[in-house]
């Protein structure tokens, strides 16, 4: 059983910052544009990158000798250490202001907002929400708010978190795609993202109990940002919120959907039986 977390202790990290920079390049852009199937084109200076672009940038770096065994760092330093096994990007929020170019120096800004506890379905959940403000030379590119969920590995099967929502509308945009092994490795590559649920079968079956990999949390908010952009002309949302529903795994087809309402878009991505696995809205 894993320790229960000391919610006093862990809201100590609250308030904590830390600061990195990077350069967009032609070659990121690229790969990113092939991963999210886009044009990829021939990206030169002062062209603009994917809006979800900064979630490759900057990636935090560890030695192999300071990885847990589920392939992310050791639990401290800037995120809290929250003691439990199972971590996933639960939602957020974007702010945009300006698109990443090729050759901007981007800088991110990154402070604990806050980190709470509650009790669901397979026990104990720990949310830790993350405030980011990326820049460059500019000024200010985006503000994002990142929730990341903690919770135990119990006898449970893992599907089991989640419970299935109802069954969308039908979408008046609609795009298909399919999630693959070499999609997720190619996301994980580009975000430096060594999360052994992304890419090893062996492990997110017979340790996290899932019936397969699992899709990014980001890949997904992505495809729903590039969906809403180019239905708007190209222009990014001034604000995306979207949650995570339930996982959604590879070895299928699964889509990305939009319908227009009065205040913007409601979007959605979801797998091969229609089922919606994170929610998005979207306004201009």
């Amino acid at each position: 059983m894993t320790d229960q977390p000391d919610l006093d202790h862990l809201r100590q990290w609250i308030g904590r910052s830390s600061q990195a920079s990077d350069i967009v390049t032609a070659q990121l852009v690229k790969g990113l544009r092939a991963t999210l199937f886009r044009e990829i084109g021939d990206p030169r200076p002062g062209d603009a990158a994917p809006w979800t672009v900064h979630w490759c940038l900057a990636r935090p770096v560890y030695p192999m000798s300071e990885l847990s065994p589920d392939g992310h760092p050791t639990r401290g330093g800037f995120l809290p250490p929250v003691p439990l096994p199972r971590r996933m990007w639960a939602g957020g929020e974007l702010e945009f202001f300006d698109a990443l170019r090729v050759g901007d120096e981007v800088t991110r800004t990154s402070r604990i907002a806050d980190v709470t506890m509650k009790t669901g379905s397979t026990g104990v959940l720990c949310f830790v929400s993350v405030d980011h403000l990326v820049t460059t030379s500019r000024g200010t590119a985006l503000r994002e708010r990142q929730d990341i969920v903690y919770r135990d590995i119990s006898t449970a099967p893992a599907t089991a978190a989640a419970k299935p929502a109802a069954a969308p509308p039908a979408a008046k945009h609609r795009e298909t795609h399919m999630a693959d092994p070499v999609l997720l490795f190619r996301y994980s590559a580009l975000t430096f993202n060594g999360h052994r649920i992304h890419y090893d079968r062996d492990y997110v079956t017979k340790v996290e109990g899932y019936p397969g990999l699992i899709f990014h949390g980001p890949l997904q908010a992505a495809f729903i940002v590039e969906l809403a952009a180019k239905l708007h002309g190209g222009a990014a949302p001034k604000k995306l919120g979207y949650r995570g529903l339930q996982p959604l795994f590879e070895g299928s087809e699964f889509s990305v959907n939009a319908n227009d309402t009065d205040a913007g878009m409601e979007l959605w991505t979801a797998n091969s039986e229609g089922q919606p696995t994170m929610k998005g809205t979207a306004t201009w």
